[in-house]
């Protein structure tokens, strides 16, 4: 059997074992109400989510641009996001745009999802920014862009005249594949024209960070003074023609080596890799991210953002670790991996209750947050998440500091 189908059909399975068993099912699709009213702005659970924060230091590091290029953006989907018989690829889709709050009107999509992600960010406080992610096409090793077999595109140029057109509510990361002939050339660019970093999801653009290829990438990098902000662990979301191995926190050396200021995406919170420095033993990627972070090497250069470390398939123990490691939290960004937290299912306040994690009677109030604004909804409650009376520190969501290097 297709491994896509097997896949869709073990969902099915358990989700009618779900239905069978009279299990509560979480809501799917994101009713997308409209601005905040005023019982949400000012609930005690909001107002105490932003004391002891700047909102001018507030940018979310981690934020993807959605949709399908009706605006002439150059946004470019792979065919198989809107076939039937690619299913897995077909739904993500139908929950990344709901997730936007898009209106699928033709020639609407494009525009509508940049409308909701300024009404987002008018509800947070005067200041509060969110930085767009580019995202490159797949390339192989001789530089060639392999359009067919790349998920997505969303261009530099969009990104950056989205930074440019609305500077009260954007900033941008470029995304540029290392390979590229023109690699060092269009990072020069990006970085004259005001990118505050590159983005790579190795996995799926085929990018090996460990490979020699990238070297003369990092030299830029570490010269122009542009963090890499790049996939760490198992990669779920996007498909791509790279190596698993790819994400291994481990195969990040090299960046630092030159000097790279390194994020590694979602402190590499899902999956295995193999422990290339033990024999290849299988060993949790946030084990390998872990081990990095306690190098006194890497302490001024290896940073890890905090998307999508609250999500279902998240571990208790990642989240529990990364409260409780306190010399961390200068070395943590806060950013969202939006459109992800607008997906319903993929948060379960409830169940990080019932890890211990967040306080019952904060888990009504966030579940309604998350249908009004899903950026408010990943502040209140990384803001709630505690572990034996530890919390996250208020820098980490003053992100803005490590990108402008007016760090304290």
């Amino acid at each position: 059997m297709n491994p896509t189908r097997r896949t869709l059909l073990t969902g099915l399975t358990a989700l009618f074992g779900s239905l069978a068993a009279g299990c509560a099912l979480p809501r799917l699709w994101n009713p997308c109400h409209p601005r905040l009213p005023d019982s949400l702005a000012h609930h005690p659970l909001v107002t105490a989510a932003w004391e002891g924060i700047d909102p001018a230091q507030v940018w979310d590091c981690h934020a993807h641009i959605a949709g399908i290029g009706d605006s002439g953006s150059g946004i470019v989907l792979s065919p198989q996001m809107s076939s039937l018989f690619h299913p897995i690829q077909f739904m993500q889709r139908r929950f990344y745009l709901n997730a936007g709050c898009v209106q699928e009107t033709p020639g609407r999509v494009d525009q509508s999802y940049v409308e909701r992600l300024r009404t987002l960010i008018d509800d947070l406080r005067p200041g509060a920014k969110m930085m767009l992610f580019a995202f490159d096409r797949a390339h192989d090793a001789s530089g060639r862009p392999l359009p067919e077999q790349s998920t997505f595109y969303v261009p530099n140029d969009y990104a950056r005249s989205l930074a440019s057109a609305y500077p009260r509510h954007f900033e941008w990361v470029a995304s540029i594949h290392p390979a590229r002939r023109d690699a060092l050339a269009a990072l020069e660019q990006a970085k004259e024209h005001g990118a505050q970093a590159v983005k790579w999801l190795p996995p799926a653009m085929g990018i090996d960070p460990a490979d020699p290829v990238c070297q003369p990438f990092y030299q830029a990098l570490a010269r122009l003074d542009l963090p890499l902000i790049t996939h760490g662990g198992e990669e779920k979301a996007v498909h791509g023609i790279g190596k698993p191995e790819f994400g291994n926190p481990l195969r990040l050396r090299r960046a630092l080596d030159s000097g790279v200021r390194t994020i590694v995406a979602h402190c590499a919170s899902i999956g295995t890799d193999h422990d290339t420095d033990h024999g290849d033993q299988p060993i949790s990627s946030f084990a390998l991210f872990t081990r990095m972070m306690e190098h006194p090497d890497h302490r001024e250069l290896l940073f890890g953002d905090l998307s999508a470390i609250t999500l279902r398939n998240r571990d208790p123990e990642v989240v529990r670790t990364l409260l409780k490691r306190q010399e961390w939290h200068g070395r943590l960004l806060n950013g969202t991996d939006y459109p992800l937290p607008g997906i319903l299912p993929l948060i379960s306040p409830a169940a990080l209750a019932q890890a211990g994690l967040l306080h019952e009677t904060a888990v009504p109030v966030l579940k309604e947050l998350q249908t009004y604004n899903a950026l408010l909804f990943d502040l209140v409650l990384k803001r709630q998440l505690s572990a034996h009376g530890a919390r996250l520190a208020t820098r980490v969501f003053e992100t803005r500091r490590f990108f402008t290097r007016k760090q304290s």
